[in-house]
């Protein structure tokens, strides 16, 4: 199956936390980063989703904002560190392609956002997703 979500990151299953309805979903991808998705308990189930099941980890790219380093006090789960390979400026918005170990990710930003941060290819950049932007595919 073919999607148009550019963002596909392959990654592990390392720990699986269920609710009555919602689920947490751990995920190591390449270099030693973590993902967590919220998806639902039927999901989970569905997907057949334990510890060690291999899955890609799915995000639009409107899902990714961007950071120039690491945030605390902040409830976004997963900070994936990179660099900056591409700043693709339109009109209004920037693609923005971030290498991390394993996977490359595209960020829709506006281009205010991209100039006022200094985004250029070799900028390091840490990407910002919520847990309940991810969702998954079984491998």
């Amino acid at each position: 199956m073919n999607l148009s979500i550019r963002n596909q990151i392959p990654g592990t299953v390392v720990s699986v936390t269920t609710g009555a309805v919602m689920a947490t979903v751990k995920v190591s991808v390449a270099g030693g980063q973590e993902l967590t998705a919220a998806i639902t308990v039927d999901a989970v189930k569905e997907l057949g989703l334990h510890t060690g099941t291999e899955v890609r980890a799915l995000v639009k790219s409107t899902e990714v904002a961007l950071a120039t380093g690491p945030l605390t006090g902040v409830s976004i789960r997963n900070q994936l560190t990179g660099t900056v390979t591409e700043v693709a400026r339109g009109g209004a918005m920037a693609g923005v392609k971030v290498s991390v170990e394993g996977a490359e990710l595209t960020a829709a930003i506006t281009v205010d956002a991209a100039d006022e941060l200094g985004l250029a290819a070799g900028s390091p950049v840490v990407a910002l997703i919520k847990s309940t932007e991810v969702s998954l595919a079984s491998a």
